[in-house]
C-alpha cells in the first residue's frame, strides 16, 4: 500500500461490517489501525437485528468517531417479520443510529424471495420517512424495482457499494443521492467498468468505503498474508478513485469526508 498519500486529510469509511466472524480475534486492533492510517470516522453497518445491536454497542465506545445504521439486508429479508421490524424501529431512536439500512434489493443471488425483499425494502423506506433518517441502500441486478420502490421517497440516500452502469449512476445522481465506492474499483477485471464511469460522480456526491471484510482491494502491493479487507486499506482505495476521477487525492479525501459527516450527522475533527 502506498502510505505517502495519506497526508493529514481524514477519511470516513461509511461501511464496515464489524460483527463479521473474520473480525472476532482483533476488532479493537482493526479500529486502532484504521485511526493510524487516517481513517478517523467509521459507520458500522447494521444488516440484521443482531448486527445492528452489535454495531451500536461498539459505536458507543467512541461516539465522536463512530456511528451506525440499523436495518435488514435484502439477503435476510425473510427474517423481517413485523416483530423484527418493530425492534429495528426501536433502534432508530438511539442517537448513534444515523441511517436506515442496509436495505434494498439483491436479485443477483436471491437469498430471499423477491416478494420478501420488496416487502422488507418498503418497510425500511416507511421507517426512514417516519423518523426522518436517510437511507443506506443496497442494489444489485434489481435497478428497475429498486427505483420503483423509491419513486415517491424524498429521503436522502447513499447507494452503497455502487457497481452498476453509467445509466444507473445518472438515475441516482438525478435523485440527489450519494454514491459509495469501494475496493471493487481496484479489481483489475471486475472493476474495469466502474473505473470508466466514476469520473461522472460529482465531488459533492462521492463517499468512500471498504465494506470490510469484503472487497479486499486486489491491486495492493505487496500483498498482505490475509486477504481480509479492513479500514486501514481505505487510503489506497481513495488513491485509485482519485486517479479515475481525474481529481487530486486531497480533493477526493476532503469532499468524501465532508459529504459523509453531513450525511451521518458527525462532527468534523477540530483542526
Amino acid at each position: 500500500m502506498n502510505n505517502t498519500s495519506s497526508g493529514q486529510y481524514p477519511l470516513f469509511d461509511i461501511c464496515i461490517n464489524l460483527d463479521n466472524v473474520q473480525f472476532d480475534i482483533d476488532r479493537a486492533d482493526i479500529l486502532e489501525r484504521a485511526s493510524n492510517h487516517g481513517v478517523t470516522h467509521l459507520s458500522m453497518t447494521g444488516s440484521s437485528l443482531k448486527s445492528s445491536r452489535f454495531a451500536i454497542e461498539w459505536a458507543e465506545k467512541n461516539p465522536n468517531r463512530f456511528c451506525t445504521t440499523a436495518g435488514i439486508h435484502p439477503h435476510d429479508a425473510q427474517s423481517a417479520t413485523p416483530a423484527v421490524m418493530e425492534e429495528i424501529e426501536k433502534l432508530l431512536h438511539h442517537p448513534l443510529v444515523r441511517a436506515v439500512g442496509e436495505c434494498g434489493l439483491d436479485y443477483n443471488r436471491n437469498f430471499s424471495p423477491k416478494e420478501a425483499q420488496l416487502s422488507c425494502f418498503k418497510a425500511h423506506i416507511e421507517l426512514s420517512e417516519k423518523h426522518q433518517l436517510p437511507l443506506f441502500l443496497h442494489q444489485r441486478d434489481a435497478h428497475d424495482d429498486f427505483l420503483d420502490c423509491l419513486s415517491s421517497s424524498t429521503q436522502r440516500a447513499v447507494v452503497h457499494c455502487f457497481t452498476d452502469t453509467k445509466e444507473a449512476l445518472f438515475s441516482y445522481l438525478d435523485r440527489g443521492w450519494y454514491i459509495g465506492i469501494t475496493g471493487w474499483i481496484c479489481d483489475p477485471k471486475r472493476g474495469a467498468s466502474l473505473r470508466d464511469i466514476v469520473q461522472h460522480i460529482p465531488l459533492n456526491r462521492i463517499m468512500v468505503e471498504t465494506d470490510a471484510p469484503w472487497l479486499f482491494p486486489k491491486d495492493i502491493r505487496p500483498k498482505p498474508k490475509k486477504r481480509r479487507n479492513e479500514p486501514m486499506y481505505l487510503p489506497h482505495i481513495v488513491d485509485v478513485i482519485a486517479q479515475c476521477m481525474n481529481h487530486s487525492i486531497q480533493e477526493v479525501k476532503h469532499h468524501s469526508f465532508v459529504n459523509s459527516c453531513s450525511f451521518f450527522g458527525m462532527r468534523e475533527p477540530q483542526k
